[in-house]
Parts: structure tokens; C-alpha cells; sequence
């Protein structure tokens, strides 16, 4: 059984599958660097269980990160409790079958580079992905699959968080789609402002995007809070919760058989 293991800057993302590739389990724990590997392996440990899934039928793992200081805690997660060398992606020697395409590959963020192939396995090329999560991040896959850049921009929660932080007088709200542009509260005007401000955030770089590039461009959704805007847009083709994940199954396939 493989697992694997998505790292992000908020929350990291296990999920378990069999020989056949069929997804057994699909977990979420908030990223704290400060988690143990065993405190990783109680908590997963008691959700394998509840699936009727025993630690020994793990057999390999593969880890994307964003966030370093977690990553030697994974890597002793799948070492000490699961008895096997888990594949980083990014690592030495750990092919992606794409190529970063700008001035320093090694600055190719892993959960951009996975995206690429997940998006590459399921959709003809050129695209873009985007990605809403903690970072909202726009990435071009070029006519041959590769990864060619892209863009970053702050993710909808951060915003919200940092509009609290800074003015004393606005609260801490939740993002949701508004009623209406015009809000006539508060909070319906952040939520006008956030949410609608990235619609247009999304539409515009689309738009800036697919000028640059020449050619047309589907554009792919994943990340947690794609499915919020897709509604409120016709920039976004299609979204794809499995894009992360197809994409590690892939790498570590084409590794083990290297």
C-alpha cells in the first residue's frame, strides 16, 4: 500500500492506496513542525484503524513539502513506524518526468512540480493551474508538459487574517460568496472585498497569463477553496481535488520502476 503525504503551509494531507491504486483512506492534520514523528504515527495509526488498515501493509511512501522544518518528521514517520524510505520530491535523484523551465529549477516549489504532472496526466497541455489555498498560485504547464513558471499571490484566509490584524475595528470573519458587491455592514463589506477582489485577482491573471502566453489555456482548479469561486467565474475549466495526489502516485510509479 502506498501513502502519501502532502505537505502544505496549513494543513498536510495523508492519503493511502492500494496495489490497484484505489484510494483506502484520505486524512488531514493542521502542519505544526513541532509534531513528532510518534505523535504523527498515534494519530494516524487510530484513523488507519477505524478503516480496517493495518501499518504493516504500507509498503512505500512518497512526501511533498512546502514546509522543511516538517519534513524530517515524515521522513521518521515512514522510517520508524512504517519500515520504509520515503521518496522527497525535489530530492537528488527523484525523477518528476517534467522539467522546471526557469532561471533556478531548485527554487520549484514541490507542490507547484506536482500539480504539473497531476495536471499534465488528465488535460492536454498548455494550462494553467490554480491553486487557492494558504498561497493562491497561478502555474503555467507548457505545450510539452512542463512546468514554465507562474505566479503567487496571498491566499483569501491570510488576507482576512491580516485585515484583523492591522485595523482594530474589523473582525475576524469567515470567506464566504456575498449577497451582494455593495455590502451595507461591516463584515458584508469585507466579505465584498475579499471574495469579489479575488474574482477579479483570478479573472485578471487569467486574462494576463493567457495574452503573455499566445495560445489558449485551460485553466485547472484544486486547493481547498477553488470550489468556493468557481461559481462566481467562467475563467476556471475544470476542478480537480485529485491533482496533488495523482500526481505523487505518478512520481513514485515512475521512481520504483527506475
Amino acid at each position: 500500500m502506498l501513502l502519501t503525504i502532502d505537505a502544505g503551509n496549513t494543513n498536510t494531507v495523508f492519503a493511502l492506496f492500494d496495489d490497484e491504486r484505489k484510494m483506502r483512506g484520505h486524512w488531514r492534520i493542521s502542519t505544526d513542525a513541532r509534531r513528532t514523528s510518534d505523535e504523527y504515527a498515534v494519530w494516524l495509526n487510530q484513523l488507519m484503524a477505524l478503516s480496517r488498515i493495518r501499518p504493516i501493509e504500507i509498503s512505500g511512501a512518497i512526501i511533498a513539502s512546502v514546509v522543511p522544518s516538517a519534513t524530517f518528521n515524515l521522513l521518521g514517520l515512514c522510517r520508524h513506524h512504517y519500515s520504509c524510505e520515503a521518496l522527497i520530491v525535489g530530492a537528488e535523484g527523484v525523477e518528476l518526468g517534467v522539467e522546471a523551465k526557469i532561471k533556478n529549477p531548485s527554487e520549484a516549489g514541490a507542490d507547484r512540480l506536482v500539480n504539473t504532472v497531476g495536471a499534465r496526466m488528465s488535460f492536454e497541455p498548455p494550462l494553467i493551474v490554480l491553486d487557492i489555498g494558504t498561497a493562491t498560485t497561478f502555474d503555467v504547464v507548457d505545450e510539452d508538459g512542463n512546468y514554465a513558471g507562474g505566479a503567487i499571490a496571498p491566499g483569501p484566509n491570510p488576507s482576512l487574517d491580516a485585515l484583523h490584524q492591522v485595523a482594530a475595528k474589523l473582525p475576524r470573519i469567515e470567506i464566504m460568496e456575498p449577497e451582494a458587491a455593495i455590502g451595507k455592514s461591516t463584515i458584508e463589506c469585507m466579505r465584498s472585498g475579499i471574495f469579489w477582489g479575488y474574482v477579479g485577482l483570478i479573472e485578471g491573471m487569467v486574462a494576463r497569463i493567457k495574452r503573455e502566453y499566445g495560445r489558449p489555456m485551460l485553466v485547472i482548479g484544486t486547493g481547498g477553496l477553488s470550489k468556493l469561486f468557481i461559481r462566481s467565474t467562467d475563467v476556471i475549466d475544470h476542478i480537480d481535488d485529485q491533482l496533488t495526489v495523482r500526481g505523487l502516485i505518478h512520481i513514485y510509479d515512475l521512481n520504483r520502476k527506475a
